[in-house]
């Protein structure tokens, strides 16, 4: 099982439509910075590090999908529960629930995989197995 981590944001007037409502995008960007944050929270250091130390430059998207369940509006302060559905061998899918407070707003999973630059083209990226003591700091 995967530690869950809580990324927080404050919905702020440029994130919503004209209606105030969130324009659904930004839930996207909020999931994408939550998928980052979930890997610090578990004491990775950040892909800049990674890449220095292990040549791992990210964990790009491959798949993504998403529920809406209810909106929210400026002001409010949600919460991005983070966690890692599955761990295959050179991809995982990170679970998110969006909240506000107790109650969901939204659903979402991505399939991402961690990369290296590739050894004959350093212009392209290539996927690699999920290093194993990653799995065993998010577990």
């Amino acid at each position: 099982m995967s530690k869950t981590m809580v990324y927080e944001v404050e919905v702020m007037f440029g994130d919503c439509d004209p209606a105030g409502i969130v324009f659904f995008p930004n839930f996207l960007k909020w999931m994408d910075a939550s998928s980052h944050n979930f890997f610090i929270k578990c004491g990775l250091p950040p892909f800049r590090e990674m890449e220095a130390t292990r040549g791992i430059i990210g964990h790009p998207l491959l798949e993504i999908g998403t529920r809406f369940f209810r909106p929210a509006t400026y002001g409010e302060k949600l919460q991005i529960h983070t966690s890692v559905e599955d761990w295959k061998d050179k991809v995982f899918t990170h679970k998110h629930v969006v909240m506000r407070g107790d109650v969901v707003l939204c659903e979402g999973t991505e399939t991402r995989t961690f990369v290296t630059k590739h050894p004959n083209d350093p212009s392209r990226i290539k996927s690699i197995s999920v290093p194993e003591d990653v799995k065993r700091l998010c577990s």
